[in-house]
C-alpha cells in the first residue's frame, strides 16, 4: 500500500511512527550489543586456548600462523582470524584473566575498543576508567583514542579532592 492510497492519515499516526522507529533502533542496538558480547567472548576463548596450548604443548608462531590460515579457509569472508588478531586474543586473555574486576567489563565494549585500551593503558585502574567511560558514553574508537591522548583519566584524578571532607561545617545566619 502506498501513502497516496491512504485517504486519511489518523492524527496519532505520527506519534506511532516515531515510537516504532525508536523501538526498531533500540532492538538493533541491543542485537549489536549481544553480537559484540558474544564476539569478545569468542576471542577470549580463543586467546585462552592459544595461551594454554603454548604452556602445555609449547606452541609457537608457526602453529598460530597455521591456525590462522585454517580458520580463514574454514570461514571465508569472516574477518578476525589474522595471525596478528590471534596474538591479540592471546594477549587479551593473558592480560585480563586474573583480574576479576575487569574481566566481566571487557565484554561490554567492542573488540576494537579493547585493543586500543590494551595497547595504550597499562594500569588496571586506567583501563577500568576507559572501559567504563566507553560503555557509559558510547565512545567511538576515535573518541576513545582522543580521550586517552587527552589524558582524561589523569585529569579526572586531579579533579578528585577531599576538600568537602576536610572542612568543618559552618552554619551561617
Amino acid at each position: 500500500m502506498k501513502k497516496k492510497e491512504i485517504q486519511e492519515i489518523p492524527n496519532e499516526y505520527g506519534q506511532i511512527l516515531v515510537e516504532v522507529k525508536e523501538r526498531v533502533r533500540s532492538a538493533q542496538y541491543q542485537a549489536l550489543k549481544a553480537v559484540n558480547t558474544e564476539l569478545v567472548g569468542l576471542y577470549w576463548d580463543i586467546g585462552q586456548m592459544i595461551s594454554e596450548r603454548q604452556e602445555i604443548s609449547g606452541w609457537g608462531k608457526s602453529v598460530v600462523k597455521l591456525l590462522s590460515l585454517d580458520l580463514q579457509q574454514e570461514f571465508p569472508g569472516v574477518s578476525g582470524f589474522s595471525v596478528q588478531n590471534l596474538w591479540y586474543m592471546r594477549q587479551f586473555y593473558q592480560e585480563y584473566h586474573e583480574n576479576k574486576k575487569l574481566q566481566p567489563l571487557v565484554g561490554e565494549i567492542a573488540w576494537a575498543h579493547n585493543l586500543v585500551i590494551m595497547s595504550k593503558c597499562k594500569d588496571p585502574l586506567q583501563r577500568e576508567f576507559y572501559i567504563r567511560m566507553t560503555r557509559k558514553f558510547g565512545w567511538s574508537k576515535n573518541v576513545l583514542i582522543h580521550q586517552i591522548e587527552n589524558q582524561s583519566y589523569e585529569k579526572s584524578l586531579l579533579g578528585q579532592t577531599n576538600f568537602d571532607r576536610t572542612l568543618t561545617p559552618c552554619n551561617f545566619i
